[in-house]
């Protein structure tokens, strides 16, 4: 029997003595939280309500379908985890070294300019609620060291309890604003139909809002959440696909709530706002004018929830990604030692925490080298056709336990997503100005 992504049901083929299928339950969410606030960050809110600027609520139905192509992401990475007892890491290490390098090279460039660019997404917010007190690079290094003193010295249970309420915040205020701007209901649900709107490269702005719905590298981190919550076997099946829906309607909500607002308050007024952060700045300004400054403040507030908690979130998960790729190298990485804690207590996991920390405080001094921001560029628009390739690879094959292997709709989704991801990695690239980088 088939659940409706496609796979065996909880009471097929328990592996193990402790994987008697456990009741899924709401009691249990978690790592979805922590994987919806960290892939959601400031930027994916930005590119939503330009969409929504530009083009009303005619791509509603591309947010949707973003939210879909992730869930089956997700969804396969904490399976493997759960299947097979072992990490994400150990298993990309069985298809050869070339995923090794990959991983490392993109953990270092990567990790290297995120870090500056989490850094200064959350401390706009702060200069916005209190100017005068700090300048921006000041309140980017507060946050960048506020981060990691609260990764380093907490473990995974105080880490998603923390994520949670952020989230709430998150929440609250992207729903709050939703109805403030008094979304036409009929022209959103118009806005469910697969139609793509007219003008200039329609189809690739269409495909860049689905690939940017909620996270990159976080969706390969949500295994590793799923370890470090306790969950380690088939037993716990069920409750990861009920925690990882969670997580997308979670992304789904925000998302929305984020287009009816650009829908209605840019589109309807023809008014533009920049790409990148500064986007919510003056979304800020443009709300304060609309509905005055207590809004606007509430806003902010949402705001900085939305890009700390991305922030803290790459803070650790990364981190245990990082911790478990050094563990690999001397051949250890089962799920189990990252349930333990144990991954969050060793020097590899700290030793990354201080390079996403530290080396991009420079950066916000100096500036980000041009050659370094197009490969951190290239990198980032790869790992996602990675991802969905060696799922792929892992979940079809003898290194999966039968009844746990992909199911005709999971492959169709894992297809689907890795083409559209290849397009646009293939696009990133065509759009990088080689001829001045060499």
């Amino acid at each position: 029997m088939a659940d409706t992504t496609g796979h065996p049901t909880d009471t097929e083929a328990p592996s193990g003595p402790d994987s008697t299928p456990r009741r899924s339950s709401w009691k249990h969410i978690g790592p979805g939280i922590v994987v919806a606030a960290t892939g959601v960050g400031a930027g994916d809110l930005v590119a939503t309500l330009i969409a929504g600027g530009n083009f009303g609520y005619t791509l509603l139905w591309a947010a949707v379908v973003g939210c879909l192509v992730k869930i089956s992401l997700a969804e396969a990475a904490g399976r493997w985890h759960l299947a097979t007892g072992r990490t994400l890491f150990d298993g990309w290490a069985g298809l050869g070294r070339w995923t090794g390098w990959f991983f490392v090279v993109y953990a270092v460039v990567w990790g290297f300019v995120y870090g500056a660019a989490a850094m200064s997404s959350s401390a706009l917010p702060l200069q916005a609620l209190f100017p005068g007190v700090m300048d921006l690079k000041a309140w980017a290094v507060a946050c960048g060291l506020a981060g990691l003193v609260f990764v380093w010295f907490n473990r995974y249970a105080v880490f998603e309890k923390v994520m949670t309420v952020l989230v709430g915040v998150m929440f609250v205020v992207t729903v709050y604003l939703a109805v403030r701007v008094t979304p036409h209901l009929g022209q959103a649900f118009a806005g469910l139909l697969p139609v793509l709107p007219d003008g200039k490269d329609s189809v690739l702005n269409t495909l860049g809002l689905i690939g940017g719905v909620g996270g990159t590298i976080t969706l390969a981190a949500y295994g590793y959440w799923v370890n470090a919550k306790g969950w380690t076997d088939t037993g716990w099946m069920k409750v990861m696909r009920l925690d990882n829906r969670v997580a997308y309607l979670t992304t789904g909500v925000f998302v929305v709530a984020m287009l009816f607002v650009g829908a209605e308050l840019l589109h309807s007024a023809n008014v533009a706002i920049s790409s990148g952060d500064q986007g919510l700045i003056q979304l800020g300004d443009i709300l304060a004018d609309t509905y005055g400054r207590a809004t606007s403040t509430f806003f902010l507030i949402g705001f900085f929830a939305t890009s700390f908690t991305s922030l803290i979130g790459v803070w650790h998960g990364v981190s245990l990604m990082f911790a478990d790729f050094v563990a690999r190298t001397r051949d250890r990485a089962p799920a189990a030692e990252v349930a333990s804690g144990a991954r969050e207590r060793s020097w590899p996991f700290r030793a990354y925490l201080l390079w996403l920390t530290f080396p991009p405080i420079v950066l916000l001094f100096q500036g980000q080298p041009f050659r370094l921001i197009i490969l951190y560029g290239v990198l980032g628009a790869a790992f996602l056709p990675f991802l969905a390739l060696t799922l792929l690879l892992l979940l079809n094959s003898s290194r999966t336990p039968a009844p746990w292997r992909n199911g005709p709709l999971s492959n169709t989704l894992l297809v689907l997503a890795g083409t559209l991801f290849l397009v646009l990695c293939v696009k990133q690239v065509l759009d990088q100005p080689w001829a001045d980088f060499l």
